[in-house]
């Protein structure tokens, strides 16, 4: 276990701040990570406030265990279980903020022995909890070209997918890829156009943890549990890294924040009004990393911070 890996949170003042933290409110951080947002929160609450925290990631959860705090409470588990958790802390439509801070944390990618990284030698497994699912050599392995294309394209944005997908299918027949470096020079070389300034297999790699662990899907089922955890006046503040969470993260506070429309001169009765979908998100802010903070930290070059709050 290494807990030495040193996490630079992005844009750690502005997330803190948009939650407006009451002193005696309920909170909870949907990615606890190394615990930095966490420790912020519990400085802020009061005697009678409390965190909740949760994390898949086993080391996390015993970053969090070592927290001895009687406002605090951490659960080892996904996100998207978010919702279940409320109902078992009694906590539904009582809590005052969530926070998510979304991707892959320092604990994951700056371990190689995790498999996320595409500069240093691992194995190639990929998952944010290991004790769960497929490795992604596993994954690789017993999937089809078509398979992987598709993940590699839908996932990854990756133009050469199909190029990469028989490359990887091709040496998987001579002998598994096990290591993450096996994996990364077999992408470089399949890339017929190279792009000096990023890593050829950095897209790849991104697309097969998305599908590892299932990340999309678990961010949408979380934003939609929100609604129900969150009381009036309630903020939940995202923190998305690449345009696929980010996407994902806009249309959900768009959808919530607007109105259906009917149409002039169609006919609709009182009881379907009454149907009609009901505004519960207020838009509060969109903010991006200023450059000094990108300067510090590069993996704050692509964050998106987006804030709303639950209609009063």
């Amino acid at each position: 276990m290494n807990r030495t890996i040193k996490h630079i949170p992005v844009m750690k003042k502005e997330l803190i701040q948009s939650l407006k933290i009451k002193k005696n409110g309920i909170y909870i951080d949907s990615t606890f990570g190394t615990g930095g947002h966490s420790n912020e929160i519990l400085k802020k609450l009061g005697k009678d406030g409390k965190l909740y925290s949760i994390d898949r990631d086993p080391i996390a959860f015993s970053i969090g265990n070592a927290i001895k705090d009687s406002r605090f409470h951490i659960i080892n588990d996904n996100f998207s279980k978010l919702l279940d958790y409320a109902k078992n802390k009694k906590i539904i439509g009582k809590v005052n903020g969530i926070i998510f801070d979304l991707g892959v944390s320092s604990l994951q990618i700056d371990n190689h022995k995790r498999g996320f990284s595409f500069k240093k030698d691992g194995p190639l497994d990929m998952r944010m909890n290991p004790n769960y699912g497929i490795s992604a050599s596993e994954w690789l392995f017993k999937s089809s070209v078509e398979k992987i294309s598709f993940v590699l394209k839908n996932f990854g944005e990756e133009r050469f997918s199909k190029k990469i997908a028989y490359a990887i299918k091709n040496a998987n027949q001579k002998k598994k890829i096990n290591s993450t470096l096996e994996l990364a020079n077999i992408i470089r070389k399949a890339i017929p156009i190279k792009n000096k300034f990023k890593h050829p297999a950095r897209r790849s790699f991104q697309a097969i943890r998305i599908y590892i662990n299932q990340e999309l899907e678990e961010i949408k089922k979380a934003l939609e549990s929100t609604l129900k955890i969150l009381s009036p006046g309630g903020r939940i503040s995202i923190l998305s890294f690449h345009s696929l969470e980010d996407r994902i993260v806009k249309r959900f506070i768009m959808e919530n924040s607007t109105k259906a429309t009917v149409p002039y001169g169609m006919p609709i009765t009182e009881k379907q009004l009454n149907n009609l979908k009901i505004c519960k998100l207020k838009i509060i802010n969109r903010m991006i990393p200023n450059q000094s903070e990108i300067n510090n930290n590069p993996r704050a070059r692509s964050s998106i911070l987006r804030v709303a709050e639950i209609k009063k």
